[in-house]
């Protein structure tokens, strides 16, 4: 009974404080203008936070209290070190860029809870390169020989670079977190508690059930199209997953293979234009190609993906000689009488609101009032308790992809500050104009010879 009662109130803190990291976002991109070291760091701090307790050092399956102690501590300690190094920021430049020790110490507390919370979102790889990162400025670049040779920055210069430089933890791809990433999912997260995944289910059983292997191709439609309202793998996995996979299992698919294809398809969700994952807003805000261009050449590929992934189910269906057809799939002018346009409305306006020139940023507050509106056009009318569940739901939807872009950080930081990134365009133009010289070459040979 304590472990149920304690598990219930861990349930009532996460809720509250998701609620309170989306309003917080939404307030600082919709209705006001931080300082984007604040923003990112309040960013950071928030989902810091949340991710100590929804990522737990024990696992979910434990509730032991002295863990989950440690958790909080080491959330609060993340939380506290982002907010002091930023409130310090006029101080240490009045210093000259000198760092106090209670400076030291919240960096590298910073450092280390940002490498352990992405440890556990992401697993080991993420942070092993940080590390190798930080430690080849600081230390081992300067053994090496040749182009990749770095003499190395002091440790403070490299404390200070990591935390207020432009591609720090708290800096661009921060920024497009704080921003354009989070308030995308948070409107997908509302699309999803108004309704919209059982609308994209129904849809896709209407589109493939009655076909052979058609729960297998259920799988992959429904996880393209929710890709569409969501731009997230986990969020696309949790919502489709749990009705795809007993279709597939029931229809005689491996269940391996079931949760391989929900995966592989969940996994296209976040190509999936028009709410794509964070790399659609990187490459945006690192190439200044418009976001609605990159949703526009993006439309082919991800159909061609989803493509893929349905041609294999349908091959291992008939390899399978799996003929089981969903007799009771719905028709489609039934699942889109029934509730499909009231959906399609705030995705279309989205989708006109960045065509015409608004911000991706304001088109997404809009898009999110859209949908409470457009519920009240269907069954499942949004009321108070539902927004506040939707909010909840894509503050949660949002902890990877938060600690993940914030961590990451690091180590662009590091590309910038050593160059290695232009060492590695230049050798790869060399290689390129060294093939096509002799490319040419062999054309010139060829011609005399003829």
């Amino acid at each position: 009974m304590f472990q149920a009662d304690k598990s219930g109130a861990k349930a009532k803190i996460i809720f509250v404080l998701a609620i309170a990291i989306s309003l917080l976002h939404l307030y600082f991109n919709i209705l006001t203008v931080l300082p984007s070291l604040l923003q990112n760091a309040l960013h950071f701090a928030g989902f810091a936070l949340l991710c100590s307790l929804t990522y737990p050092l024990g696992g979910n399956r434990h509730h032991n209290r002295w863990l989950l102690t440690i958790d909080l501590l080491l959330g609060c300690a993340a939380a506290i070190s982002a907010l002091y190094l930023i409130s310090m920021e006029d101080a240490i430049y009045a210093r000259g860029v000198k760092l106090s020790p209670a400076e030291w110490t919240a960096g590298i507390v910073l450092i280390l809870t940002a490498l352990e919370f992405t440890r556990r979102t992401t697993g080991w790889i993420i942070p092993i390169l940080i590390i190798l990162a930080l430690t080849y400025v600081g230390w081992w670049g300067e053994m090496l020989n040749g182009v990749f040779r770095f003499t190395g920055l002091t440790w403070e210069t490299i404390l200070f670079r990591s935390v207020f430089g432009d591609d720090g933890i708290f800096g661009n791809i921060a920024r497009i977190s704080s921003t354009f990433v989070f308030l995308f999912i948070l409107f997908g997260a509302f699309l999803l508690r108004s309704g919209a995944g059982e609308f994209v289910i129904n849809l896709a059983r209407a589109v493939a059930g009655k076909t052979i292997g058609g729960p297998g191709l259920v799988a992959v439609f429904a996880s393209g199209l929710t890709g569409t309202i969501s731009g997230s793998a986990v969020a696309n996995t949790a919502s489709t997953g749990v009705i795809t996979i007993p279709l597939m299992k029931k229809a005689g698919f491996d269940p391996k293979f079931a949760a391989g294809v929900e995966a592989a398809a969940s996994t296209g969700g976040q190509l999936m234009p028009p709410i794509m994952g964070a790399g659609a807003f990187v490459m945006a805000s690192y190439t200044q190609i418009p976001y609605t261009t990159i949703v526009t050449v993006s439309i082919l590929p991800a159909i061609l993906y989803f493509a893929s992934v349905a041609f294999y189910v349908r091959i291992e269906a008939k390899r399978q000689n799996i003929k089981t057809i969903e007799e009771d799939a719905p028709k489609v002018i039934t699942v889109l009488k029934e509730g499909g346009l009231p959906f399609l409305l705030p995705i279309c306006g989205l989708i006109g609101m960045l065509i015409y020139g608004f911000t991706p940023t304001y088109a997404a507050g809009i898009s999110i009032l859209a949908v409470i509106i457009s519920s009240w056009l269907t069954p499942n009318r949004m009321g108070p308790m539902a927004i506040l569940e939707a909010l909840a739901l894509g503050a949660r939807n949002m902890v990877m992809t938060g600690i993940l872009l914030c961590s990451v950080g690091l180590v662009v930081n590091v590309i910038a500050t050593t160059g290695i990134g232009n060492t590695f365009s230049l050798m790869i133009t060399e290689w390129a104009g060294g093939n096509l010289l002799i490319a040419n070459n062999r054309m010139a040979l060829d011609s005399l010879v003829l």
